[in-house]
């Protein structure tokens, strides 16, 4: 088996980047602006569950309003500044989806996303990424996102990214709802801080 070593601050072009993933299919890969590849670890049973969580709420109410597509944590996003970041659920209008080519659905998307959630993981605040994922929800926004929430269910707490305005922190919230981006999506955070 390969053993994927990469020392801090490895830089690659593009190319090299879609190699490297076709070559490492089970690794999880992104890559920033400046061509510096990162290593995302694989998460714990807990956060694949509330991801999962989070991922399926999106996507039923997805299918059932149909004015967009939802995205797992799987799914890697060409932004605009050429970053390649894979949220853990993002979700785009469908007009806007539908104006990619089938090539570019089916490979890394070159759009941002309308909507994406991060979630934190004990991993994240082990290895100090905390400040890592708060970049990471203002890179979406410098890139066009309308709207991001970033979880941590440790301290139940919800940090929402809106376009052109300052970060709101809210408190042990039950539920989230889509404002007007998402409008009739409700995310149940009971489900994700239990």
């Amino acid at each position: 088996m390969f053993q994927l070593t990469i020392p801090p601050k490895f830089k690659i072009n593009p190319e090299q980047f879609e190699r490297l993933v076709e070559c490492n299919a089970d690794k999880r890969l992104e890559l920033t602006k400046e061509g510096e590849l990162i290593i995302m670890p694989p998460t714990g049973g807990t956060s694949g569950w509330k991801n999962s969580s989070i991922t399926a709420q999106l996507y039923n109410w997805t299918i059932e309003n149909g004015t967009g597509i939802s995205f797992d944590s799987s799914t890697e996003f060409t932004l605009p500044d050429g970053s390649r970041r894979s949220p853990d659920a993002a979700w785009i209008r469908l007009e806007r989806w539908n104006c990619l080519t089938q090539k570019q659905q089916d490979g890394f998307p070159p759009i941002a996303p309308d909507f994406v959630i991060e979630l934190v993981s004990p991993s994240d605040l082990i290895n100090q990424r905390y400040e890592d994922l708060q970049e990471k929800m203002r890179l979406y926004l410098d890139n066009g996102v309308k709207l991001g929430w970033l979880i941590e269910p440790k301290t139940k707490k919800v940090e929402i990214y809106r376009e052109k305005q300052l970060v709101e922190i809210r408190d042990n919230p039950s539920l989230l709802p889509g404002e007007t981006i998402l409008p009739g999506f409700v995310l149940n955070l009971k489900l994700i801080f239990n």
